[in-house]
């Protein structure tokens, strides 16, 4: 498919209703078709894998158009620069979450947590946690010292109150408080720790994921 027939079956995919939620689920509308995540990944599949047609997507600027590309890059051509210009291009979270999926298939992701993990942009910032909660799921051959490290990051950035920041570092705290018993053990000491720190957004990280880590349902599950 060209890249001018995929956006003309995007145009038909977009959802009235759905694009008229997406200022309030806090996703700019402006460049955005209103089409849910679903209903790209179907078309997603219809395409497959495709690395040039996902350039041409990305450049189109079309919120939509972008996710798409995520789904259908191949992580073994992209980049390190492609890498990077993608990430400094998220404008919103979806954005920014659903390319995780992608980037951290890539040999890249893991050297970029700690840079990004200080960026001032929001959600390069946010990009940089995500990682982190897409390893605690997924790489089931991390050891648990590998997570020590992203604690660390964890507790020195609890302080920044950006919505979109706080919410992923409090997801990354979580995640890898629930890859099993010994880490949950370590997100909760962390989580205590950052508990004292004299912020309003570490105090919410801090309590949202206490919460969570010693809920028993949690607890029955991880053992």
């Amino acid at each position: 498919m060209t890249v001018s027939e995929v956006l003309t079956e995007l145009k038909t995919l977009s959802n009235p209703a759905h694009f008229a939620q997406l200022e309030r689920f806090g996703i700019k509308n402006s460049n955005a078709l209103g089409i849910k995540i679903p209903d790209l990944r179907l078309f997603a599949r219809k395409i497959g894998k495709n690395h040039d047609l996902a350039l041409e997507l990305w450049e189109t600027q079309i919120h939509e158009a972008r996710i798409l590309a995520s789904f259908i890059e191949n992580p073994k051509q992209m980049t390190e620069h492609q890498f990077n210009a993608w990430v400094r291009d998220f404008d919103s979270w979806d954005i920014c979450d659903q390319c995780c999926s992608l980037l951290i298939q890539t040999p890249f992701a893991k050297a970029k947590i700690e840079s990004y993990s200080t960026e001032n942009k929001e959600f390069v910032k946010r990009t940089a946690f995500v990682l982190i909660c897409a390893l605690a799921v997924h790489d089931k051959k991390m050891e648990n010292e590998d997570f020590f490290k992203y604690l660390e990051l964890i507790e020195r950035e609890a302080w920044d109150n950006r919505n979109f920041v706080r919410k992923a570092v409090n997801w990354a705290l979580r995640q890898i408080g629930k890859r099993n018993k010994a880490l949950r053990l370590k997100a909760i000491e962390c989580a205590e720790r950052i508990q004292l720190q004299n912020s309003k957004s570490a105090r919410w990280i801090a309590s949202d994921a206490l919460r969570e880590l010693n809920n028993e349902q949690i607890i029955r599950r991880i053992n």
